[in-house]
């Protein structure tokens, strides 16, 4: 279970933020509410552990986890990443992903490779995908929008975009 990132039946759900009260809870930073809300189970600290209780909202969410029975356990938890099963996963709509199934893909300008996903960023204006260039340098910042980006192919490990639009031509 300690691979469980690697392995796509996880899901990056947020990670463990500071203590909340002294019960075990703890706020989640960066969470990814349409997952926490409806898994029952969570992967943390390479042990898969049941959700015992749920407060806050979407933009502040509190967790406490079966084994974090008080505050010095919240706090040797905090940092740790939260997974969550894919089978809790929502559908989701039409031209959304999670970031786990960018990540990794080939990107490229019709038949011109581009460089390769390394991560999905959420920035204030929009998500943005970070792609690593051949031979290195500064990566790409390409955001997840139409005129960016031409298409997604998950089956082929793919996507478009309009290096154009982007400036880079």
């Amino acid at each position: 279970m300690a691979d469980a990132a690697a392995d796509q039946k996880w899901l990056h759900a947020g990670r463990v933020g500071r203590p909340h009260g002294l019960d075990g809870s703890f706020l989640v930073a960066d969470p990814s509410p349409q997952l926490l809300e409806a898994a029952e189970k969570v992967v943390l600290a390479g042990l898969e552990r049941v959700i015992e209780r749920r407060a806050g909202h979407a933009r502040r969410m509190i967790l406490r986890v079966e084994g974090c029975a008080d505050r010095d356990a919240a706090v040797a938890l905090q940092g740790q990443e939260l997974l969550v099963d894919r089978a809790y996963a929502p559908a989701l709509e039409q031209d959304e992903w999670w970031a786990e199934d960018l990540e990794g893909c080939a990107v490229r300008d019709g038949e011109r490779h581009v460089g390769t996903v390394a991560r999905l960023l959420a920035l204030p204006s929009c998500e943005v995908l970070e792609v690593e260039r051949p031979g290195g340098g500064d990566a790409l910042l390409v955001p997840l929008v139409s005129d960016a980006v031409r298409m997604v192919d998950l089956e082929q490990g793919e996507i478009d975009i309009d290096l154009e639009f982007l400036g880079e031509e």
